[in-house]
């Protein structure tokens, strides 16, 4: 069987989460480059990565490249890879609210861009990553994308238009969830736990119930109406979250991060 080269350029928190899925997957050999020496040298110890000395040597080496660099080096990084693109390459890139039109005009028009959005999950084999293929891009390109990100956890596959949405939710959602976490972990401290069994708690039924939700036999609605007695516990932790417009809050929160995923392409 033919082995697929996957070059990595940047070798961050999200690049690290996705070879430590993708080093598991047969016929795959992984060759990265990072301008922070330590850094490549820190992934190239821990996974089977072929270090490069140059951004070049990874176009040379691989037939996909995922781009994993912060959204104002794009363009930079685009600038040096330019040379090296063949009709033969994948791009597949990681970065917030950059399309895929920015990246072929800063490249080359025949560039085939898969557009994705990880999260932090996957380090856990958790992730959820929704993909979009640009304009030059084909079905078996977003199929094979799709394999490699099914690698680290759900994947969904979306038009273009509805990236800045999929960013303010799942790219950025842990960091929501975190500070939710962190919240109820210490209202069950307030009320008498440890801080550390508290989030035990909090953790493993936040766990639950997403679980219950992605069943698909109820929707959280109906799901929070089965847990919710009148006059009981729930009813009255609910009144507060009422009281306070959580929910308002919260479609507020995914709205700002959608308008700065949009903000980052200006």
């Amino acid at each position: 069987m033919t082995h697929l080269h996957i070059g990595f350029v940047g070798t961050g928190r999200i690049a690290r989460a996705l070879i430590g899925g993708l080093s598991k997957r047969e016929n795959t050999l992984i060759s990265g480059f990072d301008k922070e020496p330590a850094a490549l040298s820190a992934i190239s110890a821990d996974y089977p990565v072929q270090p490069c000395r140059s951004i070049e040597e990874v176009a040379r080496k691989a037939q996909v490249i995922i781009l994993a660099v912060k959204p104002y080096q794009i363009a930079e990084v685009l600038g040096e890879l330019k040379p090296s693109f063949t009709a033969n390459h994948l791009l597949i890139s990681v970065a917030a609210g950059i399309s895929s039109e920015f990246i072929r005009n800063n490249a080359t028009e025949e560039l085939k861009v898969i557009r994705v959005m990880p999260n932090t999950p996957a380090f856990v084999g958790e992730g959820m990553t929704a993909l979009c293929r640009g304009k030059m891009a084909t079905e078996k390109d977003l199929s094979l994308a799709s394999e490699l990100f099914g690698s680290i956890g759900k994947v969904l596959i979306l038009d273009e238009s509805q990236m800045d949405a999929a960013t303010a939710i799942s790219g950025s959602g842990p960091a929501y969830m975190f500070s939710i976490l962190d919240s109820l972990a210490e209202g069950g401290r307030l009320c008498g736990l440890s801080y550390n069994e508290a989030l035990l708690l909090a953790a493993q039924t936040m766990i639950g119930a997403a679980k219950m939700a992605l069943s698909g036999t109820k929707n959280p609605d109906e799901l929070k109406r089965d847990v919710t007695t009148p006059g009981g516990t729930t009813e009255a932790g609910l009144k507060v979250m009422d009281e306070k417009n959580i929910r308002q809050i919260l479609i507020e929160t995914v709205a700002a991060a959608a308008a700065r995923s949009r903000e980052l392409m200006k």
